[in-house]
């Protein structure tokens, strides 16, 4: 599932070679789209590499990031109202995924390897829908 900002959209699971832009839901968030399907989330998993065509740009921010490249986070995962999606750029600084201009586009390069301990899974789960 994605982030819960995004319950009522329809959705389905991020695959490695996926292309998908930044898009506006309309529901008080951004998040990935395929640009073949705009209206379907797509939602990734904390760990999935991803790959931008130009450096990745967000809203209020003086200029791009100088980084094409980021790994998709959940942040603030124990405050259940808030934004969790994010993206964590090389430099460590972790960008809300909400905050990004929209029509960026971004391909899957990696999906996050199968846990082999429980801290790991726990890790790779999506934060539990509030409500």
């Amino acid at each position: 599932m994605c982030d819960y900002s995004l319950m009522h959209v329809k959705s389905r699971p991020a695959s490695v070679g996926d292309k998908l832009r930044t898009t506006n839901f309309g529901t008080g968030t951004r998040g990935f789209a395929a640009p073949s399907d705009p209206g379907t989330a797509v939602c990734v998993l904390p760990g999935t590499e991803l790959a931008f065509n130009s450096e990745i740009a967000v809203y209020g921010a003086c200029g791009r990031t100088q980084y094409k490249t980021a790994i998709f986070r959940q942040i603030n995962r124990e405050q259940p109202h808030m934004h969790h999606d994010a993206l964590e750029l090389p430099d460590g600084q972790m960008l809300l995924l909400t905050f990004l201009c929209e029509g960026q586009e971004a391909t899957v390069l990696q999906l996050p390897a199968q846990p082999t301990t429980k801290e790991e899974g726990l890790a790779q789960e999506r934060v539990a829908m509030a409500g």
